[in-house]
């Protein structure tokens, strides 16, 4: 079996940019194996209109102030930027990282972001439609741009069975989605079944789940679910306190 992993997603809100570059020091200096934020652009609870910093300036800062965590977006989203510029931006990051980056992506949801900045928010079958087309643009500029960085690992998020778990098969190395236990397992065997009718590997692609705050006493069923690489999400003030105890089990594992 895979060597469980243990990653934190740092929310780009109500917080400062001085408090937030602490989190990740931290949370490097801890020993995590990934540190991840969200791509919006309003906070997604609390005050509406408190503090919210961009993903992709916050990573590249992220990249360059850290060692050994992987970094990565949980996940952009694939409506706010052309898919070109987007793997440009995710090779120049990932060179920031030495090597470090994952590219998260998925559809989008969140309407006020469309709203407030003039994207066409649509319908979820046309933001996953424009997913669909997105993906292979991306990893073909990957290859293309200077220097190319056509091995740089891409994770989808979410858990629609039709579409976004084909996507998943088709064109991902990892999988994020959230839990109960149940509902992951079930989505993960759903995965297992493209995978097999695409001609896929499905250990080739690594099962990762996303777990907020009221949902961390989950995570031990999340690992019986199938799920190898714990992400547990963090508000400010960031206390990585209840992340120790599993990097704990990680390293008894």
């Amino acid at each position: 079996m895979a060597r469980l992993k243990v990653g934190v997603s740092l929310q780009p809100q109500h917080t400062t940019i001085d408090e937030y570059r602490q989190a990740w020091r931290r949370a490097d200096a801890l020993g995590v194996d990934s540190i991840w934020l969200w791509d919006h652009f309003y906070p997604l609870f609390g005050d509406p209109d408190g503090t919210h910093f961009e993903a992709w300036t916050l990573l590249a800062a992220m990249a360059a102030d850290t060692s050994s965590a992987t970094v990565g977006t949980m996940v952009s989203c694939n409506s706010y930027r052309n898919p070109d510029l987007l793997a440009h931006m995710a090779q120049t990051v990932s060179l920031l990282s030495g090597g470090r980056l994952i590219l998260g992506i998925g559809a989008g949801w969140f309407e006020r972001d469309y709203d407030e900045y003039g994207y066409e928010f649509g319908t979820a079958a046309t933001r996953l439609a424009a997913l669909r087309e997105s993906l292979p643009r991306i990893k073909a500029r990957l290859g293309r741009v200077n220097p190319p960085v056509a091995d740089l690992p891409i994770l989808i998020g979410g858990g629609g069975e039709k579409v976004t778990l084909r996507l998943v098969a088709e064109h991902a190395d990892l999988w994020n989605t959230f839990g109960p236990p149940d509902s992951y397992r079930h989505k993960s065997e759903v995965l297992d079944d493209w995978c097999r009718r695409l001609g896929r590997d499905p250990t080739a692609i690594e099962r990762t789940v996303n777990l907020r705050q009221p949902e961390y006493d989950q995570a031990e069923g999340m690992v019986e679910a199938g799920a190898r690489h714990l992400i547990f999400s963090l508000s400010a003030p960031f206390d990585l306190a209840p992340v120790e105890r599993f990097l704990r089990l990680r390293d008894a594992s």
